[in-house]
């Protein structure tokens, strides 16, 4: 449908979208969602409803002749009383793999979260249009990268040339499942994620299903996942469950073991890494739950605190030193018996030698600096010659 003289409108489809594992149609847009509408039934109250809408390693790709851009969204903004600010999240316009712009919706619904009161409430905003200008002429592969840590209601895509569905990609498919480090939290931009970063130095096509608080071993995510296609599979396991101070031993080890079960129901074969969480001080030796530290917030500072006792690792309280041992134990076994079944250290990740040099800003997340770190090594560990989902290994 044209708008302008020489100008498209293409409406946000399925079809446009990478990342992506449904496309709601609302009155106000489409709304990327990277878990199932099955799955989404199944989400507890807590935040991963808001978590899986946030579109972390979503983009909408196509081919075109266009110089010029534009994309008409509805984000949502977070607000958090007594906390500081959340930044606009940030678009990146890649050119043939490569960026060639960043833009940042200034405006659009406001969505205020009152930790303490335990409530929440929407305030209606205005469309922004990001735009995208000095493209070059020439047909060209284009991806928009939507940001990781804001819903975005999609309506339209305007453009100076006609646009039209990309060519296949050719890549492996690389299907990752993990925390809010997995999402993305304090990376700097959507590429920025370790997750992103892995997968354009692995030359393989990101589906990332990271969730911030929630990689929980919910069986509606190990069933989503059993039901994505994928050629490689990894899924990081352990800081959610310390800091949420979920469960015991007992019941992590047969969870663990459900988790893996479903995955393979779908994927008997593929490639499946089993990645352990990387270093945290903060929960080494000492369980969940992690608490915000409200001391600085005024000063636009955000730390946490782990509020467990160690002596009740004995009972069964979980640490991130527990949790490496026993999900090394439970690939041992499981490998006996599947030899695609892989194990990766998070501290060959993010160790404790790191942290003089990177340390974690609120001692929970990583920076951008050490997003990428953690993403070049993933790259290296894994995709590298020789690594558990090398591509051309298998």
């Amino acid at each position: 449908m044209n708008t302008r003289a020489g100008w498209t409108t293409t409406p946000v489809t399925a079809g446009l979208l990478r990342g992506a594992l449904d496309l709601e149609h609302t009155e106000r847009g489409a709304l990327p969602h990277r878990l199932p509408p099955r799955a989404r039934q199944q989400i507890p109250a807590g935040s991963l409803d808001l978590a899986e809408a946030q579109p972390s390693g979503v983009r909408l790709a196509f081919r075109t002749r266009a110089t010029t851009v534009e994309l008409d969204v509805v984000a949502t903004k977070r607000v958090y009383p007594g906390t500081p600010p959340v930044a606009d999240g940030v678009y990146e316009l890649l050119v043939n793999g490569r960026l060639a712009g960043t833009a940042r919706a200034p405006h659009g619904d406001v969505l205020t979260i009152d930790m303490a009161a335990g409530t929440a409430a929407t305030r209606p905003g205005p469309v922004a249009t990001l735009r995208f200008a000095g493209l070059g002429g020439g047909e060209k592969d284009v991806e928009i990268w939507l940001p990781y840590d804001e819903s975005t209601r999609l309506l339209a895509l305007h453009t100076d040339a006609p646009v039209h569905a990309p060519p296949p990609h050719g890549r492996k498919v690389w299907l990752h499942h993990g925390s809010s480090i997995s999402q993305g939290s304090n990376a700097a931009t959507p590429t920025g994620t370790w997750p992103a970063v892995a997968a354009a130095a692995g030359s393989v096509e990101l589906v990332n299903l990271g969730f911030g608080g929630n990689a929980l071993l919910d069986p509606f995510t190990a069933r989503a996942m059993r039901d994505v296609p994928a050629d490689l599979i990894s899924v990081k396991i352990g800081i959610n469950l310390v800091n949420t101070d979920l469960m015991r031993l007992r019941a992590f080890g047969p969870a663990v073991h459900g988790f893996l079960d479903t995955l393979r129901e779908g994927h008997p074969s593929t490639p499946l890494l089993v990645v352990s969480p990387i270093h945290c001080a903060l929960h080494e030796r000492t369980p969940g739950p992690s608490v915000m530290n409200v001391e600085g917030t005024g000063e636009g500072r955000l730390r946490f605190t782990a509020a467990g006792d160690p002596a009740e690792v004995a009972a069964g309280k979980l640490t991130l030193r527990v949790i490496r041992e026993e999900l090394a134990r439970i690939v041992r076994q499981r490998a006996a018996g599947d030899p695609n079944l892989h194990h990766l250290d998070g501290l060959a990740l993010y160790g404790e030698a790191d942290e003089a040099d990177l340390p974690l800003p609120d001692d929970l997340h990583p920076d951008a600096a050490t997003h990428r770190l953690i993403g070049e090594r993933f790259a290296r560990a894994a995709f590298g010659s020789g690594g558990p989902l090398a591509v051309g290994s298998r």
